[in-house]
């Protein structure tokens, strides 16, 4: 069974807006993270953001800050990753995850990936 599943991204010129959506196969617990990592060619994979199930409480890689909104929806267990001034270094594939915490260790699920393109 898929426990995460992504939609959303494609190309967008600089300046420009996309929203990722990531559906939970079941409901998360209440100390769920639920966040955003990306991942571009020759690089690592890193953090973007990230949202405790239960309090809501979100946390934000600089970059991001700012110009990226995560939030959810309880009612269909879906994070979502509001993408707004996007520039050419935010061009990778970003990968959704359910985890107990910021880290990539503390990852239990990812999603499937999903490119992000910007082009100037």
């Amino acid at each position: 069974q898929v426990d995460l599943v992504q939609s959303g991204g494609g190309l967008v010129q600089t300046g420009g807006s996309l929203r990722l959506s990531c559906a939970a196969s079941g409901r998360p617990f209440s100390s769920t993270v639920m966040g955003w990592f990306r991942q571009s060619p020759g690089k690592e994979r890193e953090f973007v953001a990230a949202i405790r199930w239960g309090s809501g409480r979100t946390y934000y890689t600089a970059s991001a800050k700012g110009r990226f909104t995560i939030s959810k929806e309880n009612a269909n267990s879906t994070v979502y990753l509001q993408m707004n001034s996007l520039e050419p270094e935010d061009t990778a594939v970003y990968f959704c995850s359910k985890g107990s915490g910021l880290g990539k260790e503390d990852v239990r699920s990812w999603g499937q990936g999903t490119q992000v393109t910007v082009s100037t």
